[in-house]
């Protein structure tokens, strides 16, 4: 019994912790509780050196000292200012109207707001929740089909998942060692190949089943002009306007080497500027050049697209480090709320304190996962994985088919924070030796780790809607609503794998990594990545001799 534990401690580690996972115990400390527990078991056979768990509470100060998840707590702290001073309902009432003329408007809304949310909030249970107390009883009242309408907002959450500035980029970056940046960077085209899924989804049931997605009436368009015409001459020329600025601003003044995804976000807030300030000159002094839409749009959707491309922008250009972001993010969020007026002390301390309970949950998720690394790798876990992903056929494409399924199981009982922590750190070296480009690996678990809010019928994004939902809809129709969008999901990620230049991250042959990126956790025993390497070499070292 004892050359068969020996034998087969990594196993035995990984499936306890699993089943200890499966009876609901709080993750950190089942990961926690695993890493000691198999360390002191290695210990008492002789299979680990006692001086293991010296290096463990440099490992946990190293974590702490990280300064890259310093922008978990800016980012979530900006998403959340943002959702309660009102920004989600002034969105959806806007951009509800404007495509309210036409089948499927409210979902095309929905969609677009979701995106908006997702960039701006970067947390899944904020849009969710927000969506489907607004927008879900204005799509029944107006005779949507409910798997349709609680499916799309469902679906628009998510979005929060892999649009930039999103939490689980942030940790992903953290645990494969790579920038933040250049995640974020990747992760933006999949983003908008995945919402256009959604908007062609949804435009292909309202043409097939128009009463599933039908128009608003009339009378519910309320934001018309004085002679009944809805105003969107003015809002199609201002929008042209603002593109000619932008296209001729990135063909003839910014430079020509500049990457493609770099050009699209620094063009994106010359056009944004341009319409802000034909809209602020033609209230101040009354022009009348814009219609109530077209001033009415752009006054709503410019404040949180300049924010957004304010962040971005300022992160990819390499001006700003992804905290140095999150910070100015934070900063701008309250500024917005101060300018609608909807600051209170009451709306600041809800922020702060949901920040604070987040920011801890991520962490001490991390704490864990560390302190199970550090055992795995003692009992050579890592080489236990390589060897076992290694030997699949098909070199990359066969590792890349099981990882994919591995994940979209695992994505029924975790979620993506637990995913991010345990599965990511053993997987990520086997990708990097078969000569997988680690920021794309990145990009496609986030795409696929978003199954796990959309699983029936233990997706969050699920329970979130339900708990806002009326009793009129059905928890099956939450659920079948949700499946097409999965399926969606599961499609993007075939769409990554087939043409892996979805994902691309500006010039990655000289690609410059800012001060605040060198982990270090890369330096000090403090929490994966070279550390786990570090301590697994040295602890065979000492078993050698």
């Amino acid at each position: 019994m004892t050359e068969f534990i020996i034998a087969n401690m990594a196993p035995l580690m990984f499936a306890s912790m699993i089943l200890f996972l499966l009876f609901g115990f709080p993750v950190a400390f089942a990961l926690a509780a695993n890493g000691i527990l198999f360390g002191l078991i290695g210990i008492e056979l002789g299979l680990l050196h006692g001086a293991l768990f010296q290096a463990l509470p440099e490992r946990i100060f190293g974590i702490m000292a990280n300064d890259t998840l310093l922008a978990v707590p800016f980012f979530t702290f900006m998403g959340l200012i943002l959702e309660r001073s009102g920004m989600a309902e002034d969105l959806l009432d806007t951009i509800g109207q404007l495509f309210g003329p036409i089948r499927g408007g409210l979902a095309f809304a929905v969609i677009f707001v979701g995106a908006l949310l997702a960039a701006t909030t970067g947390v899944v249970a904020a849009s969710v929740i927000s969506m489907g107390l607004i927008s879900l009883p204005i799509m029944m009242r107006y005779g949507y089909d409910h798997r349709l309408a609680t499916g799309v907002i469902a679906a628009s959450g998510t979005l929060a998942q892999i649009i930039p500035p999103s939490l689980v980029l942030i940790v992903m970056a953290d645990q494969l060692g790579r920038s933040v940046g250049d995640m974020y960077q990747g992760a933006l085209l999949p983003g908008l190949v995945l919402t256009s899924m959604y908007v062609a989804y949804v435009a292909l049931v309202a043409i097939l089943r128009p009463s599933h997605a039908p128009a608003m009436p009339l009378e519910a368009r309320t934001l018309r002009e004085a002679d009944g015409s809805s105003g969107m001459r003015s809002l199609t020329v201002l929008a042209g306007v603002s593109v000619l600025g932008a296209w001729l601003f990135a063909s003839q003044v910014y430079r020509a080497d500049a990457p493609r995804d770099e050009v699209i976000v620094v063009s994106s807030m010359v056009g944004i500027g341009i319409a802000f300030v034909v809209a602020m000159v033609n209230r101040l002094f009354g022009v009348g050049l814009l219609s109530r839409m077209a001033e009415r749009v752009t006054f709503v959707l410019i404040p949180p697209l300049g924010l957004i491309f304010l962040v971005l922008g300022t992160i990819f250009i390499g001006v700003a480090t992804p905290t140095e972001g999150g910070a100015m993010g934070a900063l701008g969020a309250v500024i917005m709320a101060v300018a609608r007026k909807r600051l209170s002390m009451g709306l600041l301390k809800q922020a702060m304190d949901s920040t604070t309970k987040l920011s801890c949950f991520v962490l001490f998720i991390l704490i864990g996962s560390s302190v199970f690394g550090l055992t795995f790798r003692g009992v050579n876990g890592d080489l236990w994985v390589e060897h076992l992903m290694t030997s699949l056929p098909g070199g990359q494409t066969g590792f890349l088919i099981a990882v994919n399924l591995l994940v979209f199981v695992l994505a029924f009982f975790l979620d993506y924070f637990e995913l991010a922590f345990i599965i990511v750190p053993l997987l990520a070296p086997v990708a990097d030796k078969l000569g997988i480009d680690l920021i794309w690996f990145g990009v496609l678990l986030a795409v696929n780790m978003q199954t796990s809010f959309l699983h029936p019928p233990f997706g969050f994004a699920l329970f979130f809607l339900r708990s806002v939902a009326s009793e009129k809809v059905k928890t099956a129709s939450i659920y079948w609503g949700a499946v097409p969008f999965l399926i969606i999901q599961l499609v993007a990620v075939g769409l990554i794998i087939a043409f892996p230049g979805i994902v691309s991250y500006g010039d990655k042959s000289a690609k410059a990594v800012p001060q605040e990126e060198l982990r270090l956790d890369q330096l000090l025993p403090g929490g994966g990545g070279a550390a786990d390497q570090d301590a697994s070499d040295l602890l065979r070292q000492l078993q050698g001799n």
